[in-house]
């Protein structure tokens, strides 16, 4: 009794007559499914369909992959599976899982075969359902077609986003390689060898390119031209801009005049040259070989440093100096120095003081000061190469940040 009025409140058999819903009552298999249970699976060959009595049934496409995707969800008075009665021989098209404690009928096909020969309008029912389904089943693959062609758009849309990306990196990259040449093709190839003193340089770019120069170069039979610069940005504008300096610089010096009378003149032509976004530091000496004396001009940069052969550091006295490419009327530090015999002049940019550590401490200057004072004796190239290891070790895998270069001039004892 009870189960015929179940029965009575399913839609595809609630037309059916009493007695009819008595003998299905009476006939039909009850099956009991706990949530997560699998009713049947996708491609299975199929000869039932189920009636939901109680709880819910989920359709499902590629079950237990990850393309796996929810159909449908039926409920209490719905059946599914009635293909694989209505057309022999068909498999299962989904699989169907069980969302929580669910109760069926499973319905054979020799169960639907008799109930059709009984109840030849049953027909009719469950070909409106069927319908309603298929239309169902119908917008819901519109609505994902669309979807798919969403995200196709979407795909191809990020995909010429990233070629866009490619291309302009592939340009970045050649520029910085232009920018890198032109940065190696100012360096000096080889040091002056001259009776009496020694020169070493190490330069370590933060990146591909950077924005430090310097050069040592013979101005007459006893004269010594020294620069070492640091532009104030990074890149092919800057290797331009440093290529532009660097020549100045050399152009200038080999028409005379003091150090600072050089620097003015390299000045005024960057002035007209109207880089006012850029500007450059820079340090430039004329030492005198045969007397140890060093005239220099100091155009914002960093204060250079001397030791005496004991191992004795000092920072220069200094003054004002102004950098390069910003004012018509620069002011300079300009001075000079007696190079002691044993002594080291080290001239470097600030990359060299600003280095941090991972705990992100920087190198400072009175680190620089305590290390040079290590290294009495040492030709110029052993000060800048062991300066740099103590550096290197110093920074211990962190980011550089900036370019570190190192100059230094050694005279024999």
């Amino acid at each position: 009794m009870a189960q015929t009025i179940l029965f009575k409140k399913v839609p595809l058999l609630s037309n059916l007559p009493r007695s009819e819903l008595d003998y299905l009552a009476a006939n039909l298999q009850v099956m009991d499914l706990a949530p997560g249970d699998v009713l049947f699976c996708e491609g299975e060959p199929g000869e039932s369909l189920f009636i939901i009595l109680e709880g819910l049934l989920a359709v499902l496409l590629a079950l237990g992959t990850p393309d796996e995707r929810q159909l449908a969800v039926f409920g209490p008075g719905e059946f599914i599976g009635e293909m694989s009665l209505l057309i022999p021989g068909r498999a299962r098209t989904a699989s169907v899982r069980a969302v929580e404690a669910t109760r069926l009928w499973m319905m054979t096909r020799t169960d639907f075969d008799g109930l059709l020969t009984r109840q030849p309008k049953l027909a009719y029912t469950m070909v409106q359902t069927l319908t309603k389904r298929l239309d169902t089943t119908t917008m819901l693959s519109f609505h994902d077609l669309q979807e798919q062609n969403r995200k196709l758009q979407q795909a191809y849309d990020e995909l010429k986003a990233a070629q866009v990306q490619i291309i302009e990196k592939e340009r970045l990259e050649k520029e910085l390689q232009v920018a890198a040449e032109i940065q190696i093709s100012i360096l000096p190839q080889a040091l002056p060898q001259i009776a009496g003193y020694t020169f070493g340089a190490v330069m370590d770019p933060a990146r591909m390119v950077g924005g430090d120069f310097y050069d040592i170069f013979r101005l007459d039979g006893s004269r010594v031209g020294l620069v070492v610069g640091d532009v104030s940005d990074k890149g092919v504008p800057s290797a331009i801009f440093m290529a532009r300096s660097h020549a100045l610089i050399m152009s200038e010096a080999q028409h005379g005049g003091t150090p600072g009378q050089i620097l003015r003149r390299v000045n005024s032509h960057l002035i007209m040259l109207g880089q006012s976004d850029q500007f450059v530091t820079v340090l430039f000496g004329i030492l005198d070989c045969a007397s140890g004396r060093l005239d220099f001009a100091r155009a914002g940069h960093e204060l250079p440093m001397l030791m005496d052969a004991a191992g004795a550091v000092q920072t220069l006295p200094h003054d004002t100096g102004q950098a390069l490419g910003v004012f018509d009327d620069l002011l300079l530090d300009e001075s000079s120095i007696q190079l002691p015999p044993g002594g080291t002049l080290l001239v470097f940019t600030d990359g060299l003081t600003d280095c941090r550590n991972p705990q992100g401490q920087v190198f400072g200057h009175e680190q620089v000061l305590k290390t040079l004072a290590t290294l009495p004796g040492q030709s110029g190239q052993q000060v800048c190469d062991m300066l740099h290891k103590v550096l290197m070790d110093y920074q211990s895998g962190a980011s550089q940040d900036d370019d570190v270069t190192l100059v230094a001039v050694h005279v024999s004892g």
